[in-house]
């Protein structure tokens, strides 16, 4: 990916969000958000990823509001982004949330002291929060004290004269790369 289609990439997800809040106004649309674009370095086709929280229905029914959007979307984005060609704009369900809830639920189990069983899907995308219990190596434990690091032996340049310009470290000292006596310059 280059920064070209990373600049644009991110200008969509911009650009997308902010019409998803202010233009779009379909009763079907939920609470979702731009969490990502990816765009075809060609810019034929830009993958809009979208993060729907509530349960499944509600998703289905976001998605399929989102998708009907979307030209209507595009057809905006031609006045605010200056491109040739504005890119079609591919709606996909992006379900990072779920996958770090479930997640959260297996370290939960394992901290409690269970053996994980495999948690069916449900349908709500945020986690619940659990009293976290006290463990070994939790911030209020005391830090070992980090020692310092090793020297490697070389020599540390300090704050002096700039390297190669003589020893008074001033130009036309006579000590520089001309060879000639100081302050003179060289005539035609």
């Amino acid at each position: 990916m280059t920064q070209r289609t990373q600049r644009i990439d991110e200008l969509l997800r911009q650009e997308i969000g902010q019409a998803l809040e202010r233009d779009v106004t379909d009763p079907g649309l939920g609470f979702a958000t731009v969490t990502k674009v990816e765009t075809a370095p060609d810019l034929s086709i830009a993958r809009v990823w979208v993060s729907v929280i509530g349960p499944a229905e509600q998703r289905k029914e976001t998605l399929a509001a989102l998708r009907r959007a979307m030209p209507f979307i595009r057809r905006g984005l031609n006045s605010k982004i200056r491109l040739r060609r504005i890119p079609e704009l591919e709606v996909r369900l992006d379900d990072t949330l779920e996958r770090g809830t479930r997640v959260l639920r297996i370290l939960d189990e394992l901290g409690a002291g269970h053996v994980p069983v495999e948690i069916p899907a449900v349908g709500e995308s945020l986690p619940t929060p659990v009293r976290r219990l006290h463990l070994l190596g939790d911030a209020d434990d005391a830090l070992p004290a980090i020692p310092p690091p090793p020297d490697e032996g070389k020599p540390r340049r300090r704050n002096g004269p700039p390297r190669g310009r003589g020893t008074s470290g001033e130009r036309g000292s006579g000590g520089g790369r001309s060879g000639r006596p100081n302050g003179t310059r060289r005539t035609r």
